[in-house]
């Protein structure tokens, strides 16, 4: 498994896409990582946002995992999700079929 160095200029790679995301749409880890020509780098993806704050204001809370889950320990991330338009399914899951970005 090769290890990647986590330069500024990789994270504000990564925020520019997140950045990007419209309201009222979500993106996965995954297709973050895909956009930046890293494909399985979807972890990375989540370490840098998890830091996001340390770099400015991005619409992070836009960004789930690959079956429309919100980040654990994160609540409020739901009610921003919703203010958006964002709709849950019985499950608590994001309809990504309906609300993934379409880049």
């Amino acid at each position: 498994m090769t290890k990647h160095v986590l330069t500024e200029e990789l994270i504000y790679e990564i925020l520019s896409v997140v950045a990007e995301i419209p309201a009222g749409s979500v993106a996965s880890y995954g297709q973050i990582a895909r956009l930046i020509g890293r494909d399985r780098n979807a972890r990375l993806v989540g370490k840098v946002l998890s830091m996001a704050q340390c770099y400015g204001k991005y619409p992070c809370h836009r960004v789930v995992n690959s079956a429309g889950r919100t980040a654990p320990g994160w609540a409020r991330q739901r009610a921003l999700l919703e203010q958006e338009g964002v709709q849950f399914k019985p499950n608590g899951c994001v309809d990504m079929k309906r609300y993934q970005w379409e880049y």
